[in-house]
């Protein structure tokens, strides 16, 4: 036995030995992370067989990098690789557990915008086991520094490092025929991240993302005015009547929406600890002049809240990788909501309790033509007044009623809200309801905070209604995206009481509220199937402004002949009838997987799923290549970002001066302000 030991110590005493150790120790610690700290979905014995292998001919290739070097070189090359290979694996393990996504590069250029505010995220995602994804590294390190394993210093042909390269290539395309076997279309067509991950493994999908951005970059560079063509065609092609019944009903009116951070559906009704967890949203929700929707759903990827204001506002998709406003709001040419409010005689404004450039908003925002932008700055700031990711939302709200008041009649107005956003941490004195009893720190405590939202929003209805701006006021409430991922699916089945939650009551599970209300509004439950691709052009007909051949994915949610396919990011949908999640197909109304589909069932399936596909892929290249840039109709008058300015000087002293005299005269010239209630204890 001692022989044995002696024998394996000197094979790694040689380069070729400690390289082989390396790949070992790599490969082991990258299939354990694969298996605990991802949801990559792999079934059958050629999906576990490849997710299994697939590290392998990445670690080759950049490890065998070293075979190159002499030296003690060679060796310091290898660690540095291992390390920071091990350090992209920590990074991602740590978002997937958020976002149920993979890193990017769009999205790290793009880290500046959140990065200031993802310190105590981070804390709370961090799982202490995660370290251990840098224990081979360690081990490498010590096994050296005990001279445990000794530094071949030795010269080493060239073409051993080459035939190990060449190995590594040989290997990769065995991997890829395999998956491509497997799943035919792999590179090529529209497929989750995890697909290319499971089958080719992370190092593979960050080389993948790379060509992917480079060729989005070049598509701008090569977009013209051609390639606008094509989108109004097919726009054209699928354009549906408005409702007439609702159009124009809220003509001249001032338009509130309510961004209600990370709220979905089942929180409507839902009650634990013996009471309602949103009551005031719930009345909301009920009231006769209320249209309220309940197959509402978000859309969002992995820009999250950006991307579903990229909806509200143009009613165009969110990219597939990184968010789009961060990556093209500074530079591109949009016909968003507040312009075209503007040029319809409304003023617009956004409200957001945090730092302006989160998301890029400062940037963003000009290029949609927001006249007002009421971020950090304008608001009193004390420790204990914010939480995670801006002002707590009482305090925020009624800040935000000293500007809102003095806004022109009639206005266009965002109020983003922010407490109830992940980790959901609420301080022991707003807390009104005890924690749900899953299990699960994410989850349960979201109804504490979405508590104190719905509080919020109670306290901010009631000065809307004693300041008289109610009567003449359109409320959208809407959901910007899921709260609780699907990497809580067991907590998340105890919270709902059900016995299991599996792929398809995850994609069911992304309803979040929509809600429109205003004082003589015909309401009611709608049960068309929707989502915030469509807000924009049911906003538009409501308020009765005409945008005739604009460029919009959505379609009025009112209008009796809408499609109700809704298209999620990664090319899944739901409809009344059908759901696509991944490669799997089910019946809406059952459940169901259809596994063997009749043929003119298959022909609806197949053309759902290029529906969603064109859709995704032409807004994209609306995106990615600025088409709007060669679009003028005559309707729209091109956004000029110089004449935005955010500064709170020059904002406020043009706000003085075009202060809405109307609501301030109904006060005999005093401001409202006075009247807005609140229990926020950090004002008392």
């Amino acid at each position: 036995m001692k022989k044995v030991g002696q024998k394996i110590r000197g094979a790694f005493n040689t380069r070729i030995g400690f390289f082989i150790l390396a790949i070992a120790l790599f490969w082991l610690k990258t299939w354990w992370a694969y298996l605990s700290k991802f949801n990559l979905g792999a079934k059958g014995s050629v999906q576990n067989l490849l997710l299994m292998i697939n590290p392998i001919p990445t670690a080759i290739l950049l490890f065998g990098i070293a075979l190159y070097l002499t030296g003690r070189k060679s060796y310091i090359f290898l660690m540095i690789i291992d390390f920071l290979t091990s350090f992209w694996l920590f990074a991602n393990v740590l978002y997937y557990r958020e976002f149920s996504d993979f890193l990017s590069i769009n999205l790290i250029k793009g880290s500046g915008a959140v990065s200031n505010n993802l310190g105590k995220s981070i804390i709370g995602i961090l799982d202490p086991s995660d370290f251990l994804i840098f224990l081979d590294v360690l081990i490498l390190v010590l096994l050296l520094a005990f001279k445990l394993i000794r530094m071949d210093i030795r010269p080493l042909k060239k073409r051993y490092a080459m035939t190990v390269s060449a190995l590594a290539v040989v290997f990769f395309g065995f991997n890829l025929s395999f998956a491509q076997h497997d799943r035919s279309g792999l590179l090529t067509r529209t497929f989750d991240n995890n697909y290319i991950v499971k089958y080719l493994g992370l190092n593979a999908y960050t080389v993948y993302d790379g060509v992917k951005t480079a060729n989005a970059n070049a598509a701008k560079n090569n977009a013209n005015a051609s390639d606008l063509k094509s989108v109004q065609a097919y726009l054209k092609q699928n354009q549906v009547p408005l409702s007439a019944e609702y159009g124009g009903v809220a003509k001249g009116k001032n338009v509130i929406i309510f961004h209600l951070e990370s709220f979905q559906q089942f929180l409507i009704d839902f009650k634990w600890d013996g009471q309602e967890v949103t009551p005031n949203l719930n009345k909301i929700y009920h009231a006769s002049d209320t249209l309220s929707f309940d197959n509402f759903f978000n859309q969002v990827g992995t820009g999250k809240t950006a991307d579903a204001e990229m909806m509200l506002e143009n009613s165009l998709f969110g990219l597939a990788e990184g968010p789009a406003m961060v990556q093209y709001g500074t530079t591109n040419t949009f016909q968003a909501a507040p312009a075209i409010f503007n040029q319809n005689g409304y003023t617009s404004a956004a409200f957001h309790g945090d730092v302006p450039s989160f998301w890029n908003r400062d940037n963003a925002y000009k290029s949609w033509g927001y006249n007002y932008f009421f971020s950090s700055s304008y608001y009193q700031q004390k420790s204990d007044y914010s939480i995670g990711y801006g002002l707590k939302d009482k305090i925020f709200l009624k800040d935000s009623a000293q500007y809102l008041q003095q806004l022109p009649q009639p206005f266009y107005a965002k109020l983003i809200t922010v407490t109830n956003h992940y980790p959901y941490l609420l301080d022991k004195e707003n807390q009104s309801i005890a924690k749900t009893d899953t299990g699960d720190s994410t989850v349960d405590g979201y109804v504490q905070t979405a508590k104190y939202l719905d509080q919020s929003v109670g306290e901010f209805m009631d000065w809307l209604d004693a300041s008289g701006l109610a009567k003449n006021t359109m409320i959208v409430f809407y959901g910007d995206h899921y709260g609780i991922s699907g990497n809580h699916k067991k907590a998340v089945a105890k919270l709902l009481g059900k016995d299991s939650f599996n792929n398809f009551d995850n994609a069911q599970f992304q309803r979040v509220p929509l809600m429109i209300h205003m004082p003589g509004l015909k309401g009611g439950i709608n049960h068309t199937y929707g989502g915030e691709i469509d807000v924009l052009p049911t906003l538009l007909n409501l308020t009765g402004i005409k945008d005739t051949d604009s460029i919009q994915f959505g379609q009025d949610l009112l209008s009796p002949q809408r499609n109700q396919t809704v298209a999620f990011r990664n090319g899944d949908f739901v409809s009344p009838d059908y759901t696509k999640v991944g490669s799997t197909y089910y019946n809406t109304k059952s459940g169901e997987i259809i596994k063997d589909p009749a043929a003119p069932v298959k022909t609806t399936l197949d053309e759902l799923t290029n529906h969603v596909a064109t859709e995704l892929s032409l807004s994209d290249s609306v995106i990615t290549g600025d088409l709007l840039r060669f679009y003028e109709p005559a309707w729209f008058k091109k956004v000029d970002k110089t004449k935005y300015s955010y500064k709170k000087s020059k904002a406020l002293k043009t706000l003085k001066a075009d202060a809405n005299k109307d609501t301030l005269e109904k006060q005999d010239g005093k401001s409202t302000e006075d009247l807005y209630k609140t229990d926020a204890p950090e004002l008392k």
